[in-house]
Formats: structure tokens, sequence, C-alpha cells
């Protein structure tokens, strides 16, 4: 449950300092502190008082999670003058930016950053894969905790949470009638071999009806490359790389199967009623106290939704526009956010995830310049690029919040691996934002010579996290309940207001 803390003592204008704390988990309502305070003083025949800057200015979110960590000397804080095993093989080219170079090899990206907030100067202690570190309150992780989703220690995904607080501000209301809490191509790092768990994306505490709704992607990749990991070099039909245009999302459970579907895919499998009836099994745990009726009706609901269906359903959109996201698995999931939010979705996520073998994805340990060149990068300038762009000329993107994120960075000295490589660097790096209230044409933080350090305004994960939630009507100082039966505010750092419009 969302517990409000504090005293029933009254301030100067009749608003008891209990509601000023309730005040925010309504925000998704659009009832903020802000709203209230102006209430109260309206009450009190004084003038009203402004809302927070930029407070509730997205009214939904889309996530393009680059998994593995983009290194951010081939993306937007390239250093021509460093040495040679510093600034790499590729040459920075101007953006509409100005003052922001990006890598040559984003040219889509290049015309359209004036419409971007780039942050340069992200920092913090653990260059390992923390996507839960990156996407949840939890102030600290260790790899342990990576590979567990289930370890106690961890925090709720921030759009579990927004979902959580929506859903309490709805109150007996019927629920939505499409996901609010959707994510694709399919289940987080079920892809790889040996199906690695990782945590990141689960509701922890507030239990796992709050989870993601994840899609299945039904299409097949219509180019492969070879992926290296150490001693080990196989070839894979990678769908990062292309698919083919009759490729498709679906909500599981939601289609019937191919004739052709294998017992292997049929395995990794798992129906809505089996994600559901896993969220019915944790409710004993869960605190959040949710009845039974509702995980059968959102079961129900979402299997026979037209909505969903037709939202997911990207053959509708013309050539052009598919092929401006880019024909890969990564592309067509940005459009189907778009397209996922135009029928009422709250936030989307689209996930860059491991395909086949370990290392794979953004992890460019091995194989870094020939997986920057011919994957990576082109897909990224496709994606990001053709999202922006297509929600500004929808007329959306001052409402919806597009954040690209990854868990950290790469080393800015290359190491020896056979086709070049960057390992694990969290000390600095760099993340892209737009639309739903971040100000345009912007840069915030700059590194030192060799992309190593912070020079100037570093910038936390959790101060990042604080900002979303600020954008989305949702006070960060929130309070919820842990499974212990602690007060814990959603995450404990400050908006950026640099990134505010």
């Amino acid at each position: 449950m969302l517990r409000i803390l504090g005293s029933a003592r009254r301030l100067c204008n009749g608003v008891t300092r209990r509601e000023m704390l309730q005040a925010g988990g309504l925000g998704l309502l659009g009832l903020g502190l802000g709203d209230l305070l102006r209430a109260g003083d309206a009450q009190a025949g004084m003038p009203a008082r402004p809302r927070p800057r930029g407070f509730g200015k997205a009214k939904s979110c889309i996530l393009l999670y680059l998994y593995g960590s983009p290194s951010q000397l081939e993306t937007c804080d390239m250093k021509p003058d460093a040495p040679a095993e510093v600034r790499g093989e590729f040459k920075p080219i101007a953006s509409s930016l100005p003052g922001l170079d990006v890598c040559e090899l984003l040219p889509n990206m290049a015309k359209m950053m004036d419409r971007t907030t780039v942050v340069r100067s992200i920092t913090h202690a653990y260059p390992l894969h923390g996507v839960a570190h990156a996407l949840t309150g939890v102030p600290t992780i260790d790899v342990a905790m990576e590979l567990a989703p289930k370890d106690p220690r961890h925090w709720p995904f921030f759009g579990s949470v927004v979902e959580y607080l929506d859903q309490k501000a709805r109150g007996n209301q019927p629920p939505p009638d499409v996901p609010q809490n959707i994510a694709l191509p399919w289940r987080f790092s079920s892809q790889r071999i040996g199906e690695v768990p990782r945590a990141g994306f689960d509701a922890a505490w507030l239990g796992t009806a709050y989870n993601p709704v994840f899609t299945e992607f039904d299409g097949k990749a219509t180019r492969a490359m070879y992926k290296t990991l150490q001693d080990k070099k196989n070839e894979y039909w990678e769908p990062y790389l292309g698919v083919t245009p009759d490729s498709r999302f679906v909500l599981p459970g939601a289609s019937q199967l191919p004739d052709d579907l294998t017992l292997d895919r049929l395995n990794r499998r798992r129906s809505l009623v089996e994600q559901f009836d896993a969220a019915r099994r944790d409710l004993d745990a869960a605190p959040a106290g949710v009845s039974v009726d509702r995980y059968r009706e959102m079961a129900f609901s979402l299997v026979r939704s037209e909505k969903v269906r037709k939202a997911l359903d990207i053959q509708q959109e013309s050539a052009a526009v598919r092929e401006s996201y880019g024909m890969t698995v990564f592309g067509q999931g940005a459009l189907a956010a778009r397209r996922l939010v135009e029928a009422g979705t709250r936030l989307v996520t689209v996930i860059w995830d491991e395909f086949g073998l370990a290392g794979s994805a953004w992890d460019t340990h091995w194989d870094h310049y020939p997986k920057m060149k011919n994957e990576l990068l082109p897909g990224l300038d496709n994606a990001f690029a053709g999202l922006v762009l297509d929600l500004e000329s929808r007329g959306m993107l001052d409402e919806t919040l597009v954040l690209c994120m990854s868990e950290h960075g790469r080393t800015p000295k290359l190491n020896k691996s056979v086709g070049g490589g960057r390992d694990h660097w969290s000390q600095c790096y760099c993340q892209w934002f737009a639309g739903g209230g971040i100000a345009r044409g912007n840069v915030v933080g700059r590194s030192d010579h060799w992309a190593a350090t912070p020079a100037e305004r570093p910038v936390s994960p959790k101060e990042i996290l604080a900002t979303i939630y600020h954008l989305l009507g949702i006070d960060h100082q929130t309070t919820l309940i842990d499974r212990l039966g602690r007060p814990l505010p959603l995450v404990e750092a400050g908006v950026v207001q640099e990134m505010l419009a």
C-alpha cells in the first residue's frame, strides 16, 4: 500500500502536511503537490501558486534501453584530439545542436539533436550490468543482485511504480483497456544461451502483478553475424540487424501459434495466463494487497482487447514510416511503442537485449568496431531519430517523454581483443532525452579530455530517475512500504533542473 507519513499539522494556508505528502502519489491523475497548494491558496483567498517547473508535462513515456551500454566515445562525447587508443577509429560530425558533435555513423541523429537534452556526465560506482541500479531506486547493487531478480534487496522498476500509483489513484474504477506498463520485444534476457535471468524490470516488493507485460516477437531475422565471447565465435541470425516485413509483436496468449512452431520455441513461451498465475501465487508475499480478481480481469481484458491488437499491428504503417525507424527488431519495437502510446499506454519499454551469446548487444568487450559499424550505431541512429521525429510530426512529442538509457559507459582506453573492445566504465557516460518537458537543444555536464570522469556537473542515475518521476507528475519523495515494513522514498536524489524546459 501507499503509506502517507507525518503529522496532521496544518500549514498557514490550511493544507495539512499529510495532504502535501499524499499529493505526490496523485500526480498520475493530474493532481500533484502544486495542484493541492493552489487549491489551498484559493480557499484562503491567496493567489494560486505555480506548479514546479516541468512537473507532469509528460503524459506518457517511451524508454529505449540499450543493454550492455554504448560507448560515450563513439556516440555523443567524442574526443578527436585524444590518443588513438582513446579516440578510436570513427570521426565526429557536427549536429544540429551547436557545440555537440556526434559519431559519423549517426547521421540521422545528427540532424535532430536540437530536439534533445544530452547528459554527458552521468556517474556512479558500479561498473557492472546493473540495470536495476539504472532503473530503480535501489541505492547499491552487486553482481549477485544483477543475476537474481528475486533478490529481496531489489526495489521496483520505475515503470512498475508508475503503474502501481496510477492504479491506487484510480481506486475502484475499471482498469484501462490497454497495458499501462508494457515491454518489447520479449522477456528480458530470455534470448541468450542459458536464459540467464537479469534484474531491472521487476516490480520487486510491489508484487509481480506490476511487472511489465512483455510481448513476444513473431518474425524472422534477415541477416546473420558472427559473435565472439572469449574463445567462442558462433554465427547467429540476428533480428537487431534486420527483420522481415511480416514480423510482428504479440501479447502472449493473444494469438494462435504458427504451424511451424518448434518445440524449443514452444518451451520458451509463457502465456499471459501463466504470467498472471505467477502473480497470483506471489499475492500472499506481496504488500500491495491487490485482489486475485484484478489479475484475472486484466488477463482476459488484454487477450480480447481489439485496441491492443491494433496498436501492435505495425503492418498498418506505411513502408516509408516503418523504414524510417529501421527494419530491425529494435526499430520496429520503437514504432510499436509509438502506436501503444497513441492507444493509451502510459509507459512502453523497448529493450536492445542480448541475443545468442552472452556479451552481445552493446556489451562490446570484443569486435567493438565491427559491431558498432555494422549493427549497433546504424540501428540506434534509425530508431531514436525515427521515433522522436515521428512523435514530433504527429504533435505527440511535447507530452511523450523519450528516454535513451543504459547502465554505464565503456572504458576510455581500448583493450587489445580481436576487433578492438571497450570494457565496463561507470565513472562517466552519456544518455539522451527528448519531449515531455525536456529542454530542447541542451547539453548537461562535461567530461574530461578522455571522457573518463566528469569535469562539470556530475549527475547520478538516481537524479535521472527523480527527473523522470517529476516529468511524469509524481513527487519522487512519495513514500512506499517495502517487504520489511520500512517507508522508502521512490528515489533518494533531486531533480536535474538543467534538463527541464
